[in-house]
């Protein structure tokens, strides 16, 4: 009877300190979003004026106020983070991949795994000194979209490869073993049942780096990028064959961070509008991914179902 009671008052203790740690947890999330709502409508409110002006959007920046626009920003910025896109996510799901199903366990992996947790961590203008050292005085790449998206690759890789490492140590060994049993070898077996189980895993933790990324300045401040341009990059596509034009990858570029940083720097009140505007925008553009993200992990997840 008495270990029955002391059972029963271990199982109430865990469960109130459950309770305690999801309640903290729930008035952490709470306070996060509240700060991060109260920023969205103090720039919204300030931002008003000009998010409903066409021209803000089509236009290039200018030393008068009025008439500066983001069209140079926010074209650089959709660039650059395609090509971030391009290379860090291939790259990241296949390093992740590799050290969770073919790596020996070894004390290189773990030497391996132990400086990919690590660089999670490094401050971004560490990765933009690398860059500069690496892409543009070794490779004489320039300041360019390439090796912006380049160095934002880099920043995020690790994020993409822990996040693909974890989403598919979550799949049931289980699965595996049922894929042996029907008679697929190692590669049939992830391609064809770990990795589309794990996509919705993946997925999170790609847009949660890309989202880290779109908000970076001091990298691609470091490489060279303009906070003035009045010209856009050649553009990707073209009406003669091979219908795909590469030219834009050297060319120069800015952001909406540093656009965003440049505006809040000059002492006129109309550029803290400007400045205002565009962090709305850029805010819209990162929870606008974050949606996409959401939606499609939501559809995989019920595929799977």
């Amino acid at each position: 009877m008495s270990q029955v009671l002391t059972l029963n008052a271990i199982v109430e203790r865990n469960k109130r300190t459950d309770l305690i740690i999801a309640s903290i947890g729930i008035a952490i999330l709470l306070i996060a979003m509240s700060l991060l709502v109260s920023v969205f409508i103090d720039l919204l409110h300030s931002g008003w004026p000009r998010l409903f002006d066409a021209s803000f959007y089509t236009n290039f920046p200018s030393r008068h106020p009025e008439r500066a626009g983001i069209l140079s920003a926010w074209v650089g910025t959709s660039l650059v983070m395609l090509v971030t896109a391009a290379i860090a996510i291939p790259f990241g799901v296949a390093a992740g991949l590799y050290l969770e199903e073919y790596a020996p366990k070894n004390w290189l992996t773990n030497i391996i795994e132990i400086n990919v947790s690590n660089l999670a961590g490094v401050p971004s203008i560490i990765y933009g000194l690398l860059a500069l050292g690496l892409f543009i005085y070794g490779f004489g790449l320039g300041e360019s979209i390439l090796t912006a998206g380049l160095v934002l690759a880099l920043l995020i890789l690790p994020v993409i490869i822990v996040a693909t490492r974890e989403s598919i140590r979550s799949i049931p060994q289980e699965l595996r073993e049922a894929a042996y049993g029907l008679g697929a070898d190692q590669w049939q077996t992830v391609r064809l049942y770990v990795l589309p189980a794990a996509r919705p895993g993946i997925l999170t933790g790609t847009i949660v780096g890309l989202a880290r990324a779109i908000g970076e300045a001091a990298p691609v401040i470091t490489i060279g990028a303009l906070t003035f341009i009045a010209f856009l990059p050649e553009s990707p596509f073209q009406a003669e064959p091979p219908f795909i034009n590469f030219d834009w990858l050297s060319s120069p570029f800015t952001l909406m961070p540093i656009q965003l940083f440049n505006w809040v720097s000059r002492p006129q009140a109309d550029f803290h509008i400007n400045a205002a505007a565009t962090g709305v925008v850029l805010m819209a553009m990162t929870i606008l991914m974050n949606g996409i993200a959401i939606y499609i992990r939501y559809r995989l997840r019920r595929n799977l179902k």
